[in-house]
């Protein structure tokens, strides 16, 4: 299996300062592993959104009803 490589980024000291605090007694053993967690988190998030849209939605459910699948 391939290694995964790294990039660096920059983040306020202030911020990182928090987040040390926030992962103290955690599991996590870094910033960085806590950082990737969390953006982690957010990006499967944004993949996880619905595929249709609400209009897309309603025209799905109108079809299945004049096909006898909903009341």
């Amino acid at each position: 299996m391939e290694q995964e490589k790294f990039m660096k980024i920059s983040i306020p000291t202030s911020l990182y300062k928090k987040i040390e605090g926030r992962i103290k007694d955690t599991g996590f053993k870094s910033v960085s592993s806590y950082v990737t967690y969390v953006l982690r988190e957010v990006l499967s998030e944004d993949e996880e959104e619905d595929v249709f849209t609400e209009e897309d939605e309603e025209k799905v459910k109108e079809r299945l009803r004049s096909l006898g699948y909903l009341d």
